[in-house]
């Protein structure tokens, strides 16, 4: 995708200029205003590279520059003006973090030599971003292995909620969003401190003491002491942390990460609602309205997605060999070994490693060689 500049200026026939000059070398949009920038990053973004005159009226270059260092942080802020004023100076650089601080006039060798330094840039923070994304991803992985391993009932519901999670955002066609998956994932990781007897009463929805009821509802905050020291965990954790939270405060290192997080913790609230209600026998659609009036402030896009849980290829439930499983097979059905644990949860998703797991424990004979399965209508056995 070829990397986009966007110019920013009051004066029209300035913005022009910048076309003319530029617009051979670079993809050039231009805006005029700080409010028709923002809308511009909104509708037309992401841009690699954003240049804003620094005097303008109603929203200067320094406002408008630290605004779109909320919405877009990859995006490197360059701020033309052309008053050499270190209040101007020094105020843009606190608050709109400028990576370039040019005067007018500025030739065209110094504004190119400028938009070249910002893209390079650009480069290593989205190289930067990727790298740190997929070890995070990675990580959680194998965080999420282990639970699978140690607490079968608790991975099987955290892949439910993922299940929910990525329907959500697919539907909203929303971008980066990793951290979602992620909360989903490991939203159920302090329930390692938690025997199996008691989670699998609190899934199935019985009536729990007040001392287990205290333990169960703890797993949050558990989970939460466990992530937030990861670095770029912060904001996973706080979803994690209030998943259970009618009223949550949440933090964030700008409006935009604040509003991720909020968004996020609605996203686990609903699929957590969601399959409470499925839990207790009632149909998706029965399940969908009832979830629904228990979040009636949630965001109406979630909400929306309620009603529409149905795979796109239609799924069938089918008795399948053990040896014949398949990844993205769903189980409908309990596995319990010989003496009667649980060793993978109904409606757990198999992945290559469970597979082999479960192909082990049928040869020796622990766990019987056939089980029933979801899979899509045109898949056979």
């Amino acid at each position: 995708m070829t990397e986009k500049i966007l110019f920013v200026d009051d004066e029209p026939s300035v913005l022009e200029g910048y076309k003319r000059l530029l617009g051979r070398e670079y993809a050039i949009d231009t805006a005029v205003g700080a409010e028709s920038g923002l809308g511009a990053i909104a509708k037309s973004g992401p841009y690699a590279v954003v240049i804003s005159d620094m005097r303008m009226p109603g929203m200067n270059g320094a406002q408008f520059l630290a605004k779109v260092r909320e919405i877009a942080p990859t995006a490197v802020r360059l701020a033309l003006t052309g008053y050499v004023d270190i209040d101007t100076a020094m105020s843009a650089v606190n608050e709109g973090n400028i990576f370039r601080f040019l005067t007018k006039p500025c030739s065209k060798e110094n504004l190119a030599r400028a938009i070249q330094a910002g893209l390079e840039q650009h480069r290593l923070l989205e190289a930067e971003r990727e790298l740190l994304e997929q070890t995070l991803r990675g990580s959680v992985q194998v965080l999420a292995e282990v639970l699978s391993f140690s607490n079968p009932a608790a991975f099987g519901r955290a892949m439910q909620l993922r299940r929910f999670v990525k329907h959500v955002v697919n539907r909203l066609s929303l971008t980066s969003t990793w951290q979602y998956e992620i909360a989903a994932m490991l939203s159920q990781l302090g329930c390692v401190t938690l025997p199996a007897d008691l989670i699998n009463a609190a899934y199935a929805g019985d009536r729990l003491s007040s001392e287990d009821q205290k333990r169960f509802d703890a797993h949050p905050a558990i989970a939460w002491e466990m992530l937030s020291r990861i670095p770029r965990m912060e904001p996973v954790a706080q979803m994690i942390a209030n998943q259970n939270n009618p009223c949550p405060t949440v933090r964030g290192r700008n409006a935009e990460e604040k509003k991720q997080i909020e968004f996020g913790i609605q996203l686990l609230q609903a699929g957590l609602t969601f399959e409470r209600y499925l839990t207790r026998g009632l149909s998706p659609t029965e399940a969908a309205k009832w979830a629904r009036s228990d979040l009636k402030t949630f965001d109406g896009a979630i909400l929306g997605c309620l009603d529409d849980q149905v795979p796109s290829e239609p799924m069938v439930s089918r008795e399948c060999a053990v040896a014949d499983l398949s990844v993205g097979m769903i189980l409908q059905q309990d596995i319990r070994n010989g003496v009667g644990l649980l060793v993978v949860a109904k409606g757990q998703e198999l992945t290559f490693h469970w597979i082999e797991r479960l192909k082990g424990l049928s040869q020796l004979g622990s766990i019987g060689r056939r089980v029933t399965v979801q899979m899509p209508g045109g898949i056979t056995t």
